[in-house]
């Protein structure tokens, strides 16, 4: 199976495109320049695509001769927000019909919208399960009973925000909640804690009920912990099983090298009260 992957920043297209090299599963990178890192190229030739160009999208897609697609890697929300004076008219007409611009809506509407071309967006879990985060504490520092329960709190919090797509993440101490990740993204969210709850915070990060593994699944990784360590953070809880882990062997020993507990759980998706 041929597979296109449309590449957003970070570290989670590099992972996909390991395994489908494990798998021998054809892959072609389509970049978007300033986002997509270049040395993706290792991996395989990238069809470069202009930022905000969506018919230029679908017209390189075609040419390449892709049908399935994945969507990985982060585009921040507040980018698409910022430049969309670079839009194409295809992509502005897109916007037009959106009723509702959160990320959730963008992210099904360039699904639906690509799908309409004859394209298939495929659930890339296959190729990422061995980085999905399991349940249970994964370094060697625990949190403490008191910690624990903040986790607990701030997890049903966090999956209480998610729902709204507000955000993924919130902070947490002594079971208040400090701060909410709203448009800023999750390291601002977790360095805008430390500032307004001081040291000890307590960062929980969660996908959404129902969560589309398509697109826009939670990720954690060393800028986390590099953000914890700013915040100075005590603990990331995140949902067990839904949360993406990349570089794990590193990111336990520099979690461990700095005192912070990491522990994947369970939650249901219960009302707040």
């Amino acid at each position: 199976m041929k597979i296109g992957l449309i590449a957003g920043a970070g570290s989670l297209p590099e992972e996909f495109l390991k395994s489908a090299k494990e798998k021998n599963t054809e892959v072609v990178i389509f970049g978007i320049k300033g986002i997509t890192d270049p040395s993706l190229e290792k991996y395989g030739k990238i069809v470069w695509i202009d930022f905000g160009k969506l018919q230029q999208l679908i017209d390189k897609l075609k040419e390449e001769n892709v049908q399935n697609l994945v969507m990985l890697g982060k585009i921040e929300h507040k980018t698409l927000i910022e430049n969309i004076h670079e839009f194409d008219n295809r992509a502005l007409m897109f916007l037009s019909k959106l009723q509702d611009k959160r990320a959730v809506p963008i992210l099904e509407g360039i699904i639906n919208e690509l799908e309409t071309e004859g394209f298939r967006f495929i659930n890339p879990v296959s190729f990422l399960e061995r980085i999905l985060v399991k349940e249970g504490v994964l370094t060697k520092h625990k949190p403490d009973e008191n910690q624990l329960k903040d986790a607990v709190f701030g997890l049903k919090i966090a999956k209480a925000v998610a729902n709204l797509d507000i955000g993924q993440t919130v902070i947490v101490k002594n079971q208040i909640v400090i701060a909410v990740e709203a448009i800023e993204g999750t390291d601002k969210c977790i360095l805008r804690g430390g500032e307004l709850g001081g040291e000890g915070t307590v960062v929980c990060k969660v996908a959404r009920k129902n969560q589309d593994m398509r697109y826009d699944v939670p990720v954690i990784g060393i800028q986390t912990i590099k953000s914890m360590i700013e915040a100075k953070a005590k603990v990331l809880a995140v949902e067990a099983g839904k949360t993406y882990l990349i570089d794990k062997e590193n990111f336990i020993k520099f979690a461990d090298e700095n005192g912070i507990s990491v522990i994947g759980l369970k939650i249901e998706d219960e009302p707040v009260c």
